[in-house]
């Protein structure tokens, strides 16, 4: 049986920055906040990674169409986005579901830096004791392929986890 979620409880943080960030990103023009959280997957990981969206402006006559997003590009990458703006904006109107931006303001400056994420350490060498565990576990499966992909998984699961005592290790 499971236990009801509490409202005071401990939360994802993931469903908890967008709610907290929209009153500052509507103040920037963004109704939408989760285009600046989701741009890589807007306008693909290579652009995003040299851009990011500014602010939104909507035209004063209160038409929902028509809106200008300033993008801030660095380098020679503003240029680029200038000649890439007819396939950015299909992008964009096609996250929003409707034709919501009609022209991109490029703004050449560079980006605010990212901070570094530490990189995972290598996953460790499974024993022979723990890839004979793994392999026994699966062996009764018919399914070949179903066998192999299960193998995988639980050799990359048993990799990250740290080995326990007479595992061999």
């Amino acid at each position: 049986m499971s236990q009801p979620i509490r409202p005071g409880g401990i939360h994802a943080l993931g469903t908890v920055v967008p709610k907290a960030a929209t009153p500052a990103l509507r103040r920037r023009g963004f109704a939408q906040a989760a285009i600046v959280g989701r741009w890589s997957e807007v306008v693909g990981a290579e652009l995003a990674a040299q851009s990011a969206p500014e602010r939104l402006v909507f035209p004063r006559d209160g038409q929902a169409g028509g809106a200008t997003l300033h993008v801030r590009a660095s380098g020679v990458l503003a240029l680029e986005l200038q000649h890439l703006a007819p396939i950015v904006l299909e992008r964009i109107n096609g996250f929003f579901g409707y034709p919501a931006v009609a022209r991109l303001a490029l703004h050449q400056a560079p980006l605010p830096a990212k901070p570094n994420r530490p990189k995972k350490a290598a996953p460790r060498s499974l024993s022979a004791a723990e890839t004979d565990a793994i392999d026994a576990a699966v062996a009764r499966l018919d399914d070949e392929r179903l066998r192999e992909k299960l193998k995988a998984l639980g050799r990359r699961v048993a990799a990250a986890q740290k080995p326990k005592p007479g595992n061999g290790m």
